[in-house]
């Protein structure tokens, strides 16, 4: 029977995630000691554990609001207000199945059939897909090493037309660990005001940001807010990937829309996982956030391990600033990001990602994620290097 006729032209179009396919790969071996995961290897503290068993014990497991608990609502204002210093109202806040459905339904809002949707590349392998699934042109917007991957504000202007209705704006990077600076934010800030678009600024990594200032808000820059739609969630900064919670801040106006698509499509997001959320950010509100705090001064100094280790090893990485990537070139050994992540997996066991699955086209660079023990790291890193000499013999 040929199904292609029933299937959505728009969805059997689109390509597999590259991330996805290239793990299918490495999921045949045993043997393989794996950089690829973009999840951390810290449990879930504590606090947030032990108020979800508590939850579950008193039965506090039916639906909640479509917008999610008032209280953690009110929390996640409050953490932004605190944190990044732009206020926001509970009735500005939608609680979403974490950040992944924040940003496919804030798509369905506010795109059009035609419209175009900006995408910085490198960048997370969703956000092209959803804004096809949403009816609209993703548009690659490509970010240099030379720029530190940062979006400029003259790159941004090329790439600027009259059916451009949004940019994702997704800083701190995945993949490259790449941040924007406050004075970069203002600049691109100008852009978006002169020539009216909306922006999409996905923060899931805000928490782990590396520099002395931390993570700067493109909603805090002025006249921003009002054309900002912000996601964020508890996955990354929280080790809470598999409680699936995550929220957008937004203007009313946009907010009731997305809302209507969230309560239509999902309910609510996990009750259970609600509750947990808030014992997170009360905790957050305390002097004592050590279980952050602890897992940040880790992955910061994995971070500053694998980028001197890399460039010792002749494949130049930039230092980067945000999240829990390294983004190494290897084009002095004369491969594509592919051909280099296929090789090295065949003959040494080690599964990186090709950089070509976060960019459309080709790719020099490759994704190693620091989620890893640095046991882990060290042992691969070793492989890697052993690689590198054999391949420039």
């Amino acid at each position: 029977m040929d199904y292609t006729k029933y299937l959505n032209k728009t969805a059997l179009g689109i390509k597999p995630s590259g991330i996805r396919k290239f793990f299918d790969l490495a999921s045949e071996r045993k043997d393989i000691i794996s950089l690829g995961v973009g999840e951390p290897d810290f449990d879930t503290p504590w606090v947030a554990r032990d108020n979800a068993i508590k939850i579950i014990k008193k039965g506090y497991t039916q639906y909640t609001g479509n917008a999610g608990l008032p209280k953690l609502r009110e929390l996640i204002c409050k953490y932004y207000l605190d944190r990044y210093g732009v206020k926001y109202s509970p009735n500005e806040c939608l609680v979403t199945v974490g950040a992944s459905e924040a940003i496919d339904i804030t798509l369905r809002a506010i795109v059009n059939p035609g419209e175009e949707v900006l995408v910085p590349e490198p960048s997370y392998v969703s956000y092209c897909p959803c804004v096809q699934l949403a009816g609209g042109i993703p548009v690659a917007v490509p970010c240099y090493a030379k720029d530190n991957f940062s979006l400029t504000a003259d790159t941004l202007k090329k790439y600027i037309t009259d059916k451009t209705k949004a940019i994702i704006l997704p800083y701190p990077n995945n993949p490259t660990g790449a941040i924007m600076e406050e004075d970069g934010l203002k600049e691109i800030a100008k852009v978006i005001i002169e020539k009216d678009i909306l922006v999409i600024s996905d923060e899931i990594y805000s928490e782990l940001t590396y520099n002395e200032k931390g993570h700067v808000s493109i909603a805090s820059i002025s006249g921003m807010q009002e054309r900002t739609i912000v996601i964020n969630g508890f996955s990354k900064a929280f080790s809470m990937t598999g409680w699936r919670l995550g929220y957008l801040l937004a203007p009313l106006e946009i907010f009731e829309v997305i809302k209507k698509i969230h309560q239509y499509g999902i309910i609510c997001a996990p009750t259970i996982s609600q509750y947990a959320g808030i014992s997170m950010l009360e905790e957050s509100f305390s002097d004592d956030f050590n279980s952050v705090n602890e897992m940040k001064s880790e992955y910061d100094m994995r971070r500053r391990y694998c980028v001197s280790r890399l460039n010792k090893m002749g494949l130049t990485c930039f230092e980067p600033k945000g999240a829990f990537y390294v983004f190494p070139s290897v084009e002095k050994l004369n491969m594509s990001s592919d051909e280099f992540a296929t090789t090295l997996l065949e003959e040494k066991g080690v599964a990186v990602v090709p950089g070509s699955a976060f960019v459309n086209g080709d790719c020099s660079f490759i994704r190693i994620s620091y989620a890893y023990s640095l046991k882990q790291l060290e042992k691969a890193l070793d492989i890697i290097e052993e690689f590198v000499k054999e391949k420039t013999k």
